[in-house]
This record gives structure tokens, sequence and C-alpha cells, in this order.
């Protein structure tokens, strides 16, 4: 299945200048999903025993979870300021249009646990970066992250440090 053909471009979002990859007509076919899921579960490293998946706020959530189900592993939100309940490591980072702030909690990772990072779309790199942080923060190892897009233009990738594994460029 072409995840390609479930991926809509939306002019001027969310400001003049951007085209936004917007995946809700992925999410909305029961087919297309599960086959954009078992696509992003087969780019995970081979022999790496993958212990905690994280999706990153708020799109992340959804394959991220579903990614943590085919691995055997454990799910871990990061969400934005203000959002987790208890004790929280925070991280601000830059957005290809302003800024924010991320928190995972305190307890989400043991140290030495190796972590795959989902997320919908690639961009400049900050919010994957931030995520990178976090992890290792907390004594984690990312052994890769994970999207459905990468806007390769904007070379996120190279702020990464980490092996990057995608469905779809552009």
């Amino acid at each position: 299945m072409n995840i390609q053909d479930y991926i809509r471009d939306i002019s001027d979002f969310p400001k003049p200048g951007v085209l936004f990859k917007d995946i809700t007509p992925l999410l909305s076919n029961h087919k297309a999903l599960v086959a954009c899921v078992d696509q992003l579960a087969d780019l995970s490293p081979k022999g790496i025993k993958i212990d905690k998946v994280i999706g990153v706020e708020a799109r992340g959530f959804i394959m991220g979870s579903m990614i943590a189900e085919r691995l055997e592993a454990g799910f871990v939100p990061v969400r934005k300021k203000g959002k987790l309940p208890y004790s929280v490591v925070s991280k601000s980072y830059d957005l290809e249009y302003g800024e924010d702030i991320l928190e995972i909690h305190i307890d989400a990772i043991k140290k030495g646990e190796n972590v795959l990072i989902h997320d919908d779309v690639l961009a400049t790199g900050g919010t994957a970066k931030a995520v990178c942080d976090l992890v290792t923060e907390l004594g984690g190892v990312v052994v890769q992250c994970n999207f459905i897009m990468e806007l390769s233009f904007l070379k996120g990738r190279g702020k990464l440090g980490v092996p990057v594994a995608r469905l779809l460029e552009y």
C-alpha cells in the first residue's frame, strides 16, 4: 500500500508559505493506518530489543503506541509543558515556526533502556533533538528516530546524531 496516497497537502497552514502534510486521511483509513504502522515497526533496528517507544505529542501518540505493541515494548508519551501529572524533566526547543517545551516523566525511562522515538514528521529536527536529549538525560539509549515523513530540505536529521528512518521523503 502506498502511504503517500493518504497524505493530504494543505497550503498556508499554520501560516502563509507553509505546505502542511496532513496525515488525518491516513488515520481515518483502517487499512492505510495498519499498513503504515506495520511499515514503521519494520523500520526498527534488527537485533536490538526495544524497551520503550516514545510518541511525541500529539500525532506521535497514535502510531507510537501501535508501534510499541508490535515491538512488545512499553509506550511513553512526551508532552508539551504542563500536560503530565507527575514529576517531569523538561527541554525547550525550536520549531519551524516558534518555540515550545517538552516534558517526560522522570521515571519513564530506566538507565540503559533502548528507546525508539516516533513522530509523524521530521522537519527542522528541533522537536526530535529535544526528545533525544530527554531520553539521554534519563539514562536511556536512543537507538533510532522513526518518522512517517521527512522534509529533507530542512536538514533536520543532521541535528539528531542518531539513526533516522522514515517512510516518505519530501
